[in-house]
Formats: C-alpha cells, sequence, structure tokens
C-alpha cells in the first residue's frame, strides 16, 4: 500500500512539474491569437489581429539580420574551433591541458559584460561599428574557447587508424581534417553548431551596443522586439507574444534540421 501511494505521489508530482515548465510554452502558442491577451493563459477569441506587424515596410528586416549574424558566426566558430581542436587534439605540447582548461575557465570568468568596455573600443578602432562583420567577430571570439573545449573531446575519439591510412594514401594533414576527421566528428559538430546559432540569435547587448543609432536598420530580433510600444510606452503584449512566436521558430526549424542531419555518432569499424 505504501509503495502504491508513493508511486502515486510522485507520478502527481512530476506531472505537476511537468505542467509547470510546460505554461510558459502554452502562454506563447494561445496568447498571439488571443484578444485580450494578458498574462494569463486565456482564449477567450481567436484573431490575427497581433500579427499585424508582419504586413508593416521593413518588419522582416529584423529577421535577415538575426539570420545574417547567426548563420555568419555559426559558421565562423564550427570552422575554427574544428580546425583549432584538431590541432590540440593531435599535437603533443607541454601544458596543452592547462591551455585548455585556462580557456575554458577564463572565457566563463570574464563575462560579455564585463568585457564590453574593451570589446566596443577594439571594434570602434577597428571601424566595424555598425557592420555585420564586427558583431560576428564578437559573438565568435566570445564562443570558441567553449566550442573547442568541447570539440577537442569528439576529435580525440576519431580512430588514428583511419588517419594513418589516410596519411599512408598520400593525403595532407588538411585533407586528412576535412574528409576523416570532421566528418567523423559531426554530433559534436552540429551540438556546437546549434549553440552557436542559438548565442547569436537570441544575444541583445552585442547588436545593441556595437550597432549605432545610424544602423537601426541592421537590429536583429533581440533588439528590435523591444521597439513594440504603444505610445505611453507601455508594451504590446500581444504583438510582442506574436513576434516572439516567430521569433522562437527559426530555432526549432534549425534543431530539428541539425539533429536530424547530423546528429549521429560512428558507423562501421575498423578491421584487423
Amino acid at each position: 500500500m505504501s509503495d502504491r501511494l508513493f508511486r502515486a505521489a510522485k507520478t502527481v508530482s512530476l506531472v505537476a512539474l511537468i505542467l509547470f515548465f510546460l505554461l510558459p510554452l502554452v502562454w506563447l502558442a494561445v496568447t498571439p491569437f488571443s484578444t485580450r491577451p494578458g498574462m494569463a493563459v486565456s482564449l477567450p477569441g481567436v484573431t490575427l489581429a497581433n500579427f499585424d506587424w508582419a504586413t508593416a515596410p521593413g518588419a522582416w528586416r529584423p529577421f535577415v539580420s538575426s539570420i545574417v549574424l547567426s548563420l555568419g558566426s555559426m559558421a565562423l566558430i564550427v570552422a575554427a574551433g574544428a580546425l583549432a581542436a584538431f590541432g590540440l587534439s593531435r599535437a603533443n605540447f607541454a601544458g596543452k591541458q592547462a591551455l585548455l582548461y585556462a580557456m575554458l575557465l577564463l572565457s566563463s570568468i570574464v563575462t560579455g559584460v564585463a568585457a564590453m568596455v574593451p570589446t566596443y573600443w577594439l571594434i570602434l578602432r577597428l571601424g566595424l561599428t555598425d557592420t555585420y562583420t564586427g558583431v560576428i567577430l564578437v559573438f565568435a571570439g566570445g564562443y570558441l574557447p567553449t566550442a573547442i573545449f568541447i570539440l577537442k573531446d569528439f576529435m580525440d575519439g576519431v580512430p588514428r587508424a583511419y588517419e594513418e591510412a589516410a596519411l599512408v594514401d598520400g593525403s595532407t594533414p588538411f585533407q586528412v581534417f576535412r574528409h576523416v576527421a570532421f566528418p567523423l566528428a559531426r554530433p559534436g559538430v552540429a551540438v556546437i553548431a546549434l549553440l552557436a546559432f542559438i548565442n547569436a540569435w537570441s544575444n541583445f547587448l552585442v547588436p545593441f551596443i556595437l550597432f549605432t543609432s545610424r544602423a537601426t536598420d541592421k537590429y536583429p530580433l533581440s533588439v528590435a522586439i523591444f521597439r513594440f510600444q504603444d505610445e505611453m510606452g507601455i508594451l504590446k503584449l500581444g504583438t510582442i507574444a506574436a513576434y516572439s512566436l516567430a521569433y522562437a521558430l527559426p530555432v526549432v526549424t534549425v534543431y530539428f534540421f541539425i539533429s536530424k542531419k547530423y546528429g549521429f555518432g560512428f558507423f562501421g569499424g575498423i578491421k584487423g
């Protein structure tokens, strides 16, 4: 009897916990279509009026900016991170592990907010303010240590026999990386690509600071969402909910695409 009560209590607790965490998602799915949007989850009537912003001139420009910034930083992080991880995995030198942990530790201690003043000064001196290139470089520089640290573990798991066979066939080290190590490390690359995309897609501070008032047309979604206010400066909850729903869909799409196309492990084996 006591075991049944315990299992029932555990089931009820888990269901309640799941519902608690699902509530914001339910609110996000319902509020954009509500005739009276509010903080409570309710649907007194269905309307598409909250999506009127989609027909305004330049409404989709922030989407383009977000896609450019996210895909650009993702490509740079994956390419540079995979090359660096492969080099660190195959090179042997004193203090290699200490270097890896130091990179990860320093990237965690020095937060993005703390580094924004010197970062802005550097981007300003390079003449990259109000440019996509400047923002992409900052995104990549901030996430590269983590990407290298994670990808190195995947590169360590690539069988050396595959690489040795490629070298015997006359491949260069870069060809070994491109045709052997990188394809076999695709699960790790998929993880880093997804995290890099989400990091750039959701970042508010960096584009808000590096895109000055002269480049508001380059604002990504994370910054543009704050323009939905009425004449009294009050946020339009229904419009923000509709915008947030559209804001979340690309991330979900990228997640399913990457996980389906690249999220698999090693197949095959080595014959002795």
